[in-house]
């Protein structure tokens, strides 16, 4: 019951929300709060910003790329053009003022320009020819071809600022065209210029999709003059300038393409957040673990022992201390302050038992002191009592009483003495009979208070449940410490419940363990032992003290519990086997000793009523 009572205490000071527990709980809450929270902020801070970087390095190869695959284009067809205008078709034109070069542009295929339509241009600016031809049926596309016409006719300076060819990117209707320009070349390089060649190639959303290799399309309704980044949760949206011969954006080149390293950030974010999450509440979790394992279990422990000692009243001690840590040594501390306190016990109690005794003893005195003061009186003032009548005096006038011749006169005076002296007499003897009355009285007071005091001193000692293997180990010290020689000492662990007075119980065990000490001291060897053995018979429960030290004879035997005897002839005071024996028996036990002989040791058998069992029952 009081285990169940020291569990359930436990549990409450575990659940309490000032204890110790409760408190490491707390504080590991936090702990792993603040972590998780400063591990968030710590990834967010280094991985976020280092993805969007990556992002936007990526946004920005993005952008070059779409340029380059731009500029591509247009070198492409102004290669084309360069190529026809490095031909001598000019020449004819030259020399004879005809259209010679367009006709010889009229007649040339456009696939071996690598350009879907063509164009010639006079040295004054006249559109000597213009074609355009649909690549996949061969056929000509006269709304393209007009275009063209008209682009050509238009002011083509600007492209060729900074050399004899380049390109731009114009709008022909509702498509975009990349357009080569270059001067024709003769071999005279001193004549003049004959004209310039325009080559085109229409650039469809599905072309710059395969070259860029991803969706994309042309917009020739947004136009903006600079690149434009719109971004969403998923995706970014891209929007890169053409640029047309004045310099002027003429249509958009607008992609989509997925958010795959923000997403990936944002995953590694999560992920690297979840794991150290989690793996910070494994180890808070361990550490609770480890805590409650480690610290909290073993202080709940020496609670529920220091509670059970409280309600039981026995500082018995904490079981074998195996650990080498902080609560090994307060264990260990714990368990030296209760064998001190278990000794300061019973010195108390020894004290207290010896110290009523005493007062006892002089209370009584005290009282036969009071009773006997009286017959000190009375003894005191007969002795300094003194006769009313001399004896002398009154033996005389006796005699003068007898005679014949004393006077009349002469014989009243001394017949009238002789009658007050005699009653003098009786008068004082009958003073002295009532003094001693008194007295008598007064003796009779003192021997009843003597007879009380006999009466107390042979009643039955208060019996309670004592548990001899602790005695035993309590008083183990008195042997095991002994100066006069090195004893070996073995006693049962197991525990055996008598009914007996605890203090005088454990006197009599330190009185049988002197007395075994003294007989091993006694051989000369300087060493022995002594064994206990405790076995129950019945209602009653045997233990027997076994020595080896000198033993005795059977002489001696018959002499031991005799009232002042003593084989120490050189020792005084003690207990003495007397005293053992009375208040053995007193508890309704018995004590008797045997021996086979000087030399060979001797046992001391201590019988006692064993301990009822409901009352072990209670309790446990």
């Amino acid at each position: 019951m009081r285990h169940a009572a020291g569990s359930r205490a436990g549990g409450r000071w575990r659940r309490s929300p000032s204890s110790l527990g409760a408190k490491l709980v707390l504080i590991l809450t936090a702990v792993g709060l603040a972590g998780a929270i400063g591990i968030t902020l710590l990834l967010a801070t280094v991985i976020t910003p280092s993805f969007d970087g990556l992002e936007t390095r990526v946004i920005e190869g993005q952008i070059d790329r779409t340029r380059d695959v731009l500029a591509a284009s247009g070198a492409e067809v102004e290669g084309a053009a360069r190529d026809w205008a490095d031909r001598d078709i000019g020449k004819g034109a030259a020399r004879s003022g005809n259209l010679q070069g367009g006709d010889d542009l009229s007649r040339r295929p456009t696939s071996s320009l690598a350009a879907e339509g063509t164009a010639y241009v006079t040295p004054d600016g006249m559109v000597a020819a213009a074609r355009w031809v649909n690549p996949l049926t061969g056929a000509e596309v006269p709304g393209l071809q007009r275009q063209l016409r008209v682009l050509a006719a238009g002011d083509l300076s600007p492209v060729l600022r900074r050399g004899n060819s380049g390109h731009f990117f114009a709008r022909l209707g509702s498509s975009v065209a990349a357009i080569g320009v270059a001067q024709v070349r003769r071999s005279d390089v001193t004549a003049p210029t004959p004209g310039l060649v325009l080559t085109a190639r229409e650039v469809t959303s599905a072309q710059l999709s395969q070259l860029l290799r991803r969706p994309a399309e042309l917009d020739v309704h947004h136009v903006s003059e600079r690149e434009g980044v719109e971004l969403d949760r998923t995706s970014v949206r891209i929007a890169v300038p053409i640029i047309g011969a004045d310099g002027r954006a003429v249509a958009s080149a607008r992609l989509r393409m997925p958010r795959d390293v923000s997403m990936l950030g944002r995953r590694m974010l999560l992920l690297a957040v979840a794991g150290s999450t989690l793996l910070l509440l494994v180890v808070l979790a361990v550490l609770r673990i480890a805590m409650a394992r480690l610290v909290l279990k073993p202080l709940a422990h020496i609670e529920r022992h220091m509670q059970q000692v409280r309600e039981s009243g026995q500082p018995s001690t904490l079981r074998e201390v195996s650990r080498r840590d902080e609560i090994g040594s307060l264990e260990v501390s714990l368990n030296a302050m209760l064998l001190q306190l278990q000794d300061l016990r019973e010195q108390i109690e020894i004290q207290g038992f010896a110290l009523g005794r005493s007062e006892s003893a002089v209370a009584v005195m005290h009282n036969v002191r009071n009773a006997l003061n009286p017959i000190s009186t009375i003894l005191s003032r007969g002795m300094a009592q003194r006769g009313r009548v001399d004896r002398v005096t009154l033996g005389r006038a006796i005699g003068e009483l007898a005679r014949d011749d004393t006077p009349l006169a002469r014989r009243q005076k001394l017949a009238a003495f002789v009658a007050a002296a005699t009653e003098a007499d009786a008068e004082a003897r009958e003073a002295m009979r009532g003094e001693l009355q008194v007295g008598r009285e007064a003796m009779a007071l003192v021997l009843e208070i003597i007879g009380e005091q006999q009466k107390q001193a042979h009643e039955r000692a208060t019996l309670e449940r004592c548990n001899v293997s602790q005695i035993v180990a309590r008083n183990v010290t008195i042997a095991r410490y002994s100066q006069l020689a090195s004893i070996a000492f073995s006693f049962p662990a197991m525990q055996y419940d008598v009914m007996a007075s605890r203090v005088i119980l454990s006197q009599v065990m330190g009185n049988l363990f002197g007395n075994a000490a003294e007989a091993i001291a006694a051989t000369g060897r300087g060493s022995g032992s002594i064994s206990v053995s405790v076995s129950k018979d019945g209602d009653m429960v045997d233990i027997c003290i076994r020595d080896d030290g000198e033993g005795f004879g059977s002489i001696t035997a018959a002499a031991l519990f005799q009232r002042g005897f003593s084989t120490r002839e050189h020792k005084s005071g003690g207990l003495g086997l007397h005293w053992c024996a009375n208040v053995v028996t007193a508890m309704g036990g018995a004590l008797r000793l045997e021996s086979e002989g000087v030399g060979r040791g001797a046992t001391a058998i201590l019988t006692l009523p064993a301990a009822p069992e409901a009352s072990l029952a209670k309790a446990a």
